[in-house]
C-alpha cells in the first residue's frame, strides 16, 4: 500500500515537508515501491539516487535488519529481477535521514553474476525501493520523501585540517588566550529572553579540572554593575572566528528545570556591547542580520531533548529553522555535538547521527548571512522558571575542535618576520618578542608544512614581553609559528637546523 500525498506525521529534523509518500508492507513477501521511466537510465553519466526516509520503530515487526534497498531493473522483460542491480543501505529508526545510492562507487549486487556493472548498462528503466528485505512476512510502515535522481554527487568539503582547538588539559582558570569572559549586562540590566543570571569571570563559575572545562550555574546572591541577581553562571566568547568548517564538541549537559545551556555561534560583526569582537571594533551589524548558529541547545524542562537551530532575518527568536532529537543520557554521559558548515548548508549531528540540515533554496542576506566569520559562545542561562530547589549544575566540555579544508596557512608562502622570533633558523629554542609590557599568557602553535600541529606551548611573557620556546625535539625543516595576542593573530616562518 502506498499513498503519495500522505500528511507527514514526523515534521522534524531534516524534513519539514507537509506531504510524504506513505509505504506500508502488510506482510507481502516481495512488497516494494516502483517507478518506471519512459527512457533508459543514462547510468554512464548519472548514477546517483537519493531519498529521505523515516521508519518508526512502532511500525515494524520481525527481526530483519533495518535497511532500504534500491534496485534497478529492465521493465521490458518478463522477469525484470533476473538482471537487476541492487544497493542495500542500513537505516536508523525513528529519525529522518538522507540515503544515497551511488551505482558507480557503492557496493552493488547483480542478481545475475554475468551482468555488466550498472554504469555500463543501457537497458535499465525501472527503480524499485524495498524496506527490510523480501522473502518474509514482516510488517513495515515507512515514509519516503524527496526521491531524486540527479546525477553525480557534488563533492563536499571534507574539512580534514585541525586549525583551532581547546583540549582543556591545564587545570585552573580558562585559557585567556582562547576565551573571553562576557559579563557586561545589556542595556536595562538583564540578559535577553527574560534570563535572570549574572555572568561572571570567577573560577567559581568557570574552570578547568582533570581535562574538562566546567561551566557552573549556581544559586547565590551576587552583585555586579550595581545590579543584584540570585543566580550566577559563565558566558565565554572564543577569540577565534572562522568561515566554513567542521566543529566537534564533546560535552555533558547540566540538569535542572530552568537551566538553558548552549553551544552556539554569532557573526563576528555583531553589535553587542561587551562581547569580545564588539570590543575590538567589529560591531557593524545587529542581530539577527549577523546570523546565529545554535549547535546545541538544551532545556532542563525538556531533559531528554537536544536541539540545533538557525536565526536569520527570515526567521528568528521562535525560529522555524530547527531540529532536534531525543537523547536520554544528555546529562549523564558525554556526547559528540558537531556542525558541518559549507557554502551551501549546515549539517548538525549528535554522535555522528544527523538530526537537522539547514539548506535554504534561496540564499541571500535574509536567509544566509553565513559567508563571513562567526565565533563560538559557551554559556548556561537561567530562565525565570528555574526550579526553586536548584542549587548548582555544570556543563562539562572535554574538547572543542575546528577543522577546515586547508591547513592554517601555506608555510611556503609565509616570509620570516625579522625581530619577532629569533634566532631564526634555530637549533634548540627560540624567543618571541611580543611587544607587550604586560605579563600576558599566549598560546603558541607550530605547524609542519602539511598543516599538522606538531607543538603547542602555553606560556607567559616575562616583564620585557618575551617568551622562550623549547623545540629541540622537532626534526629539521620549515614550520609555521602562530599565536594570538590581544585579539590579533601573529604568524611567521620558522626554520629548524
Amino acid at each position: 500500500m502506498i499513498n503519495t500525498q500522505f500528511t507527514n506525521p514526523f515534521m522534524q529534523g531534516i524534513n519539514n515537508s507537509s506531504n510524504v509518500l506513505y509505504y506500508k508492507d502488510t506482510g507481502g513477501t516481495f512488497a516494494n515501491v516502483r517507478f518506471d521511466s519512459e527512457k533508459k537510465l543514462p547510468l554512464d553519466s548519472y548514477y546517483v539516487f537519493t531519498l529521505k526516509i523515516y521508519i518508526p520503530s512502532s511500525g515494524i515487526t520481525g527481526i530483519q535488519t533495518n535497511q532500504v534497498s534500491l534496485k534497478l531493473q529492465n521493465a521490458n522483460i518478463n522477469n525484470p529481477w533476473e538482471t537487476q542491480s541492487e544497493i542495500i543501505k542500513v537505516v536508523q529508526l525513528d529519525q529522518w535521514q538522507t540515503i544515497t545510492f551511488n551505482f558507480k562507487n557503492d557496493n552493488y549486487i547483480n542478481f545475475n553474476a554475468g551482468s555488466l556493472p550498472p554504469t555500463q548498462r543501457a537497458d535499465l528503466n525501472r527503480i524499485v525501493i524495498q524496506v527490510n528485505g523480501e522473502g518474509n512476512s514482516d510488517k513495515v510502515e515507512g515514509y519516503i520523501d524527496d526521491f531524486l535522481y540527479n546525477g553525480k554527487v557534488k563533492k563536499e568539503p571534507a574539512y580534514p585540517y585541525l586549525v583551532w582547538s581547546d583540549e582543556f588539559n591545564t587545570d585552573g582558570p580558562i585559557n585567556s588566550v582562547k576565551w573571553f569572559h562576557q559579563t557586561k549586562l545589556p542595556a536595562g540590566g538583564s540578559w535577553y529572553n527574560g534570563e535572570i543570571q549574572h555572568y561572571t569571570n570567577r573560577t567559581t563559575n568557570s574552570f578547568v579540572q582533570n581535562g574538562v572545562l566546567n561551566l557552573v550555574a549556581k544559586k547565590e546572591s551576587f552583585t555586579d554593575q550595581n545590579v543584584t541577581k540570585q543566580y550566577t553562571s559563565a558566558r565565554l566568547n572564543s577569540k577565534f572566528a572562522f568561515t566554513y568548517g567542521r566543529v566537534e564538541i564533546r560535552a555533558k549537559l547540566p540538569t535542572g528545570v530552568g537551566t538553558w545551556p548552549a553551544i552556539w555561534m554569532l557573526g563576528k560583526n555583531i553589535n553587542e556591547d561587551g562581547a569580545y569582537w564588539d570590543n575590538l571594533g567589529f560591531d557593524k551589524t545587529p542581530w539577527p542580520a549577523c546570523g546565529e548558529i545554535d549547535i546545541m541547545e538544551h532545556w532542563g524542562s525538556n531533559q531528554n531533548f537536544v536541539q540545533s537551530a538557525m536565526h536569520t532575518p527570515s526567521s528568528f527568536g521562535n525560529t522555524v529553522n530547527h531540529g532536534g532529537r531525543i537523547l536520554l543520557t544528555a546529562s549523564s554521559n558525554f556526547h559528540n555535538y558537531s556542525l558541518k558548515w559549507t557554502p551551501d548548508k549546515m549539517v548538525f549531528m549528535v554522535d555522528s547521527i544527523v538530526h537537522y540540515v539547514y539548506e535554504p533554496k534561496t540564499k541571500d542576506a535574509s536567509t544566509w548571512p553565513f559567508d563571513a566569520d562567526q565565533y563560538m559562545i559557551l554559556n548556561i542561562a537561567i530562565q525565570a522558571s528555574i526550579d526553586p530547589s536548584f542549587s548548582s549544575s555544570a556543563m562539562n566540555i572535554d574538547y572543542i575542535r575546528v577543522y577546515q579544508d586547508q591547513p592554517t596557512t601555506d608555510v611556503k608562502k609565509v616570509s620570516p618576520i625579522q625581530g619577532t622570533n629569533y634566532p631564526n633558523p634555530f637549533s634548540h629554542s627560540f624567543k618571541i618578542k611580543t611587544g607587550t609590557s604586560n605579563m600576558e599568557r599566549i598560546e603558541c602553535t607550530i605547524y609542519n608544512q602539511l598543516g599538522k600541529i606538531v607543538l603547542i606551548k602555553n606560556l607567559q611573557t616575562d616583564a620585557s614581553g618575551f617568551v622562550q620556546i623549547e623545540a629541540s625535539n622537532l626534526p629539521k625543516g620549515v614550520y609555521l609559528l602562530r599565536y594570538f595576542l590581544e585579539g590579533k593573530e601573529h604568524r611567521s616562518k620558522l626554520v629548524k637546523n
